[in-house]
């Protein structure tokens, strides 16, 4: 995030460091680096143009260039794994917290151009992450307000909001992220991120979803209106997500978090072989992406800066621009 972003020296330095501390598993660095209005690491990094000029050029080429270059960025600094490509559809009448973060309102654009990305970033060594499964783009209000509602019927949505997530998934995408967002037509009463019947029985059974499952940020609204981040957490992994995301700077809710996901499992609120399961998924999917031998010392200095904000990278920030 940006409270600890700086320079790309430090960010290097600040992954290595992370690493480092790691024992036998190294660890997931991870950034929201979508371009446009999400995007942590600004200039000197390439700052890429939202991804609906993506979609509106509609050039596989062009889309593979863009997840090169943004993987090699990446890269160069220690990030493992990025929260992208946005797999939402676009809709002109719902709040504007997805609107031109997607591709486009067509699921087969979303579909093509979603999997050249996803494969231009895994090709090139970083982990890929498909947002927001089912999908978030009609949402009716900021999820990091409060929980919207989508009432679409089942048909339309694996008709329409999942095809370019069952696209990812038989690209290998790494992880799909789960949409704070109630679907009653799936689910009457939990988000798609804490229900069994979305994470477990659809993306995992349904669409055969082998990789990770992330929840969006605990922290949100969406989440919190209505329970606490520790009660969501157990909630989360007894619906099948494998990785939490607890984005604020609270070591303390991050210490109660853990302590909540032990309680739950002693106490037999979560099953033990749940967090076996996906314990053995991160290990898998890791094996995958992330080197097992001690980490390498960063780039600094001419020979990082010279893999950041090339010509080149800034030539097809210029041509995704142009549509």
């Amino acid at each position: 995030f940006a409270r600890n972003i700086e320079a790309p020296e430090q960010v290097a330095e600040l992954t290595f460091e992370l690493q480092e501390l790691a024992q036998d598993i190294p660890l997931w660095v991870c950034v929201d680096q979508e371009g446009g209005r999400v995007a942590r690491l600004r200039a000197p990094f390439t700052e890429w143009p939202a991804m609906t000029g993506l979609g509106r050029r509609g050039e596989s080429g062009l889309a593979r260039r863009f997840a090169t270059a943004l993987a090699d960025e990446l890269s160069a600094v220690g990030v493992t794994l990025d929260f992208a490509p946005v797999l939402d559809l676009y809709d002109e009448s719902a709040d504007p917290v997805i609107g031109d973060r997607a591709l486009s309102s067509d699921p087969a654009t979303v579909s093509r151009l979603g999997r050249v990305i996803i494969e231009g970033f895994q090709n090139n060594g970083i982990a890929a992450c498909a947002k927001h499964f089912p999908g978030h783009g009609a949402a009716g209000v900021d999820s990091h307000r409060e929980l919207p509602v989508i009432e679409h019927s089942p048909e339309r949505l694996r008709e329409k909001e999942m095809a370019p997530f069952r696209a990812a998934i038989a690209g290998e995408v790494a992880a799909v992220m789960t949409a704070h967002v109630l679907y009653p037509a799936l689910d009457e009463e939990h988000p798609a991120s804490l229900s069994q019947t979305v994470v477990d029985e659809i993306l995992r059974r349904e669409l055969g979803h082998q990789g990770l499952v992330v929840t969006d940020d605990l922290d949100m609204g969406a989440i919190t209106e209505s329970q606490t981040v520790e009660q969501a957490a157990v909630r989360a992994i007894a619906a099948g997500c494998d990785t939490l995301l607890v984005c604020g700077d609270s070591v303390d809710r991050h210490v109660a978090v853990v302590e909540a996901v032990i309680h739950a499992v002693e106490s037999d609120e979560l099953e033990e072989n749940l967090v076996g399961s996906a314990w053995a998924r991160q290990r898998r999917v890791k094996a995958g992406f992330l080197e097992l031998e001690r980490p390498r010392r960063p780039l600094s200095g001419r020979a990082l800066r010279d893999r950041l904000g090339t010509e080149l990278h800034k030539s097809v920030a210029e041509e995704m621009s142009c549509a």
